[in-house]
């Protein structure tokens, strides 16, 4: 009897196809870091023999199948439902019965280059200077008068893969004052979007010409210029002169609209499986949205090496957490700040839902029972042997 694999996606192009069939070219022909080729080796591996799995037969009519390891790689686009709805329902217990807006920070892309050789340090500051702007507006009696609820997000990609950095902020509509009580905002408003990026630019260029003067970020190929001070001087008085974009949306209804808000935007990687249309030895044509001509759908293709550049492009250093909470979420005194917060909108503690298995968490998200032999649908399958994956060559 022939034992069948499950894990791929029959007639479907996924991105480990891709970077199985060009991955060697793609290294041979760029200088990648480590966490780079960690990715692309964890997605060309995830659920296959080389990571692993279990040998499962269905006791009713014994129907064998392979069932494959996942690799667990943040960038990998079949590794993140299982981790978004873990994270959600954490997340569940710490939203506030009030209304959320959806703010977004734009770095110009003039600081792309620079981003690509210090990674770690932009997207540090890109963080700090959206999160110290809306805490200073938050604590501004003029707007709010208190402490904010913020959690931030970030995307270092467009709809085609280029690089466009920057960071999505989910920030609750009042703030926690100094008395104990809950100041609302402004029905339909929260704060400038104008004063917002002004505020945003100059703290971001402050921390930009700090590092850069005291040689805390690595100049080299289109950045080695920037090592002379007239240099710097003039990038960030360009940078000055430039409007920054602060957008903000209409705040969201309640609990539930943001929690559909978070899945879809804290776990998304620079493109899913779904995105992909095919593939070939000369080209990688995947759909995006043309925002500007109305957001319209339409279908691009790039050379599959470009393709893959532009994809490692966004793989995070390692370690770097693209989620971060702000205010009242803040790991520090969260407890005890939420606390106050929901006495101040008398509002209920809530109760957090016991962790689900992989079998319940399938059968709630998709319907689907893992454990019922898909060829007669009658038996169970069951672990039949355990299967170590092979020993890696020496490099």
């Amino acid at each position: 009897m022939v034992a069948r694999q499950t894990g791929a996606r029959s007639g479907k192009v996924e991105l480990a196809d891709i970077v199985r069939a060009h991955g060697a070219a793609f290294r041979a022909a760029h200088r990648l870091c480590a966490v780079q080729h960690r990715a692309l080796r964890a997605i060309e591996r995830c659920r296959t023999a080389a990571l692993g799995g279990e040998l499962r037969q269905c006791d009713a009519c014994g129907e064998r199948r392979y069932v494959y390891h996942s690799c667990r790689n943040r960038h990998c686009p079949k590794c993140q439902t299982r981790a978004k709805e873990r994270w959600l329902a954490a997340q569940r217990a710490e939203l506030l019965p009030v209304p959320y807006y959806h703010l977004v920070f734009t770095l110009p892309h003039e600081l792309n280059a620079l981003a690509q050789g210090n990674p770690r340090a932009l997207y540090a500051m890109l963080f700090a200077a959206a999160a110290e702007t809306l805490t200073e507006f938050g604590e501004n009696p003029r707007w709010l008068g208190g402490e904010i609820a913020a959690t931030l997000v970030l995307h270092t990609w467009g709809q085609t893969l280029s690089q466009h950095l920057h960071v999505h902020a989910l920030v609750a509509a009042g703030a926690l004052s100094t008395s104990g009580t809950w100041v609302r905002s402004r029905r339909g408003f929260l704060f400038p979007v104008k004063a917002l990026s002004i505020v945003f630019r100059a703290k971001f260029l402050a921390a930009l010409a700090q590092g850069l003067a005291h040689g805390q970020l690595a100049l080299s190929g289109s950045t080695a210029a920037l090592s002379a001070a007239s240099t710097q001087r003039s990038l960030l008085a360009d940078l000055r002169k430039k409007a920054w974009v602060v957008y903000a949306k209409r705040p969201f209804a309640g609990p539930e609209a943001v929690l559909e808000y978070l899945g879809r935007y804290t776990h998304r990687i620079a493109i899913s499986n779904e995105r992909l249309v095919s593939f070939d030895a000369g080209s990688v044509r995947f759909r995006y949205k043309d925002y500007a001509h109305g957001a319209r759908r339409k279908v691009i293709g790039l050379e599959p090496l470009e393709f893959l550049r532009r994809f490692a492009l966004h793989v995070l250093p390692r370690g770097f957490n693209r989620i971060r909470h702000y205010g009242l979420l803040a790991n520090r005194n969260k407890r005890t700040l939420l606390a106050k917060a929901r006495m101040a909108l008398h509002a209920p503690v809530p109760v957090r839902a016991p962790a689900e298995s992989v079998a319940t968490f399938w059968q709630r998200l998709a319907g689907l029972d893992i454990a019922r032999c898909t060829q007669c649908g009658l038996g169970t399958l069951r672990l039949l042997a355990t299967l170590a994956p092979p020993p890696r060559p020496p490099p």
